[in-house]
């Protein structure tokens, strides 16, 4: 009998382990983006970072929408543990997003369709903890403040054509 409830408690941590989130990690100058290899450090505009199922590290994104891409896409093959990104509410600049500023990206308020562009020169979509802070930017620089529910997935999985580096004010 106490084997039994041994093996249960021990059943229990597991799966209570296996349920938590990981924690975000720190963007460290060695952080590689996931499709393009580039030093993150290296590219303006806020990252993301993703824990998945059977990997120890996370995957790092030079851009939010590139990190959207993987998410909303077909090509991922391993269940999210923890999606996180930078929150710009409290970034230095676009030109220092932080290196531990992250937020969930499951809470987070996105302004989609701003005339700024990220990391990788392609039309950004901005991660924010606070929905002032969100609306604020959409204000300033346009777009519109949305769940990441809400994202709908054309509007990161279409091609863009990329334009000289444009950065908000």
């Amino acid at each position: 009998m106490k084997r039994l409830v041994l093996a249960a408690l021990l059943l229990a941590a597991c799966r209570e382990d296996e349920a938590r989130a990981p924690d975000p990690v720190t963007m460290t100058g060695e952080a590689l983006g996931h499709f393009c290899m580039m030093q993150l450090d290296r590219h303006p505009g806020p990252k993301a970072q993703i824990h998945l199922a059977g990997l120890p590290d996370p995957i790092f994104f030079a851009q939010v929408r590139d990190a959207l891409a993987y998410v909303k896409g077909p090509e991922r093959d391993a269940d999210i543990r923890a999606f996180y990104v930078s929150d710009m509410g409290v970034a230095a600049s676009w030109d220092a997003p932080g290196i531990d500023n992250w937020t969930e990206a499951a809470t987070a308020h996105f302004v989609a369709g701003a005339g700024v562009t990220g990391g990788m020169g392609a039309p950004e979509i901005v991660p924010f903890s606070d929905a002032a802070a969100a609306r604020g930017f959409a204000d300033r620089e346009g777009g519109e403040v949305m769940r990441l529910e809400d994202i709908p997935a054309g509007t990161v999985l279409a091609p863009v054509e990329i334009t000289p580096e444009e950065t908000p004010t």
